[in-house]
């Protein structure tokens, strides 16, 4: 049988968007989660906006925007062990609710013109929990879809939401905050966490978390034995990498459109250039089965900072959009690359290790854009955005010059054949 043959098998066994909806508890959980996310973005917008009108400082609000990222990477390295340690559904509706009393704090601050201090604290609090809450959901899509090939629709479908949520959240932030202000507005996170609460006790299953014989020394344990997982699993250790060096030539055309365009603009639709390729991009790779899209992987990840790299020649806003969306189109291998690593996870360290590399992804997240917008200060935007490229490109060709095909390929199909 062929390559293209074998393709044609494979791809009549990927399951529709229509069929991954009937599952039990999908539906809801989707409409929860898109709920969730427009509430955060409502309340960082609401927050930032107290911080300017209080301030006038560009500074003291874009803190309040940053001040998420070491929360997010603390939330995620050093409490989401909690959710191997207690069943997903407990750890996700406690910290549902727990989000709501924090955005309480918020309004209560808001109301009465509290400290600065105060504010951004609480504000950092609502998204420390927010680390745990991550990882048992990553834990819950994996036992609550256990068809493995239901389970890569389901994930294509939940990322392609995230990214049209982020933008639906933003638009109603500022909606909101301009209709009824910022108090009222804040209201609506603390309605969201109820209803994901709500959600998550009424349609996901009780359940015992998994027992990991390994593990030794609470939390701190938990996460040198999650550690020691990764290093010691080739598979997982290659995926993480990977997902890693792709960063640049993801962050870097976000973190530079604004100097791109001059302030201009032109800066937003840039930076929107490569959501709305990713977003195409996982409606066409969600529709491949695991073996079709892990056998394209390493591929598409080389390809993907190509693009980029033209924008050396500083060429006009059209064609840059048109680059950077075809480079946004080929982030899309991070879908498969995603749920491979979510299934090929032992289940009794899913939380603790999806909360290690999403914290290593966060911070350097950060650190890509603090780089980008430092290479932008000492030379130019496209300067600034090529040099990102080039790296990334150069530490993904190191990796595929030794990458594990066939190890990979097998461990993916043994995987999605067979129990979750």
């Amino acid at each position: 049988m062929t390559v293209g043959e074998v393709d044609r098998v494979e791809q009549t066994a990927v399951p529709s968007w229509r069929e991954v909806v009937r599952v039990p508890g999908v539906l809801p959980i989707l409409l929860a989660t898109a709920l969730s996310t427009w509430g955060d973005y409502v309340a960082r917008l609401a927050v930032a906006s107290v911080v300017f009108t209080r301030t006038h400082s560009p500074l003291a609000t874009a803190t309040t925007l940053a001040v998420s990222y070491v929360p997010t990477i603390l939330g995620s390295t050093l409490l989401s062990p909690l959710a191997d340690r207690f069943h997903h559904r407990s750890v996700l509706a406690v910290m549902a609710l727990v989000r709501a009393l924090l955005v309480v704090v918020l309004i209560a601050a808001v109301d009465t013109v509290a400290p600065l201090p105060l504010l951004l604290g609480a504000m950092a609090l609502l998204q420390l929990a927010g680390g745990p809450a991550a990882s048992a959901s990553r834990v819950m899509w994996v036992e609550l879809v256990p068809d493995r090939r239901q389970f890569v629709r389901v994930m294509g479908l939940s990322e392609l939401l995230d990214q049209t949520n982020q933008a639906v959240g933003l638009a109603l932030g500022a909606v909101f905050i301009a209709l009824v202000g910022v108090p009222t507005s804040l209201l609506l996170d603390l309605l969201t966490f109820l209803v994901v609460a709500a959600v998550v006790l009424a349609v996901v299953p009780r359940g015992s978390p998994r027992v990991d014989d390994e593990h030794h020394g609470g939390a701190f344990g938990r996460l040198l034995v999650g550690v020691r997982t990764v290093r010691h699993d080739t598979v997982l250790a290659r995926l993480t990498l990977l997902s890693l060096a792709a960063v640049l030539g993801i962050v870097a055309p976000e973190a530079a459109a604004i100097a791109y365009a001059r302030g201009g603009p032109g800066g937003g639709l840039l930076m929107a250039a490569p959501i709305a390729g990713a977003a195409l991009g996982i409606v066409v790779v969600s529709r491949w089965a695991p073996q079709v899209a892990h056998r394209r992987l390493v591929p598409m990840a080389l390809l993907m900072p190509v693009p980029l790299l033209f924008t050396a020649f500083t060429p006009p806003y059209a064609v840059v959009w048109g680059l950077w969306f075809v480079s946004g189109c080929l982030q899309a291998f991070m879908l498969p690359l995603q749920t491979s690593f979510a299934v090929l996870s032992p289940p009794a360290r899913r939380a603790t290790i999806f909360g290690l590399v999403g914290a290593l992804s966060v911070g350097l997240t950060g650190a890509v854009y603090l780089l980008v917008g430092w290479l932008t200060e000492v030379t130019t935007a496209p300067a600034a955005v090529t040099m990102a490229a080039v790296v990334g490109l150069g530490a993904t060709v190191l990796l595929a010059g030794t990458w594990p095909r066939q190890r990979i390929l097998d461990a993916v199909t043994e995987a999605f054949d067979g129990a979750p």
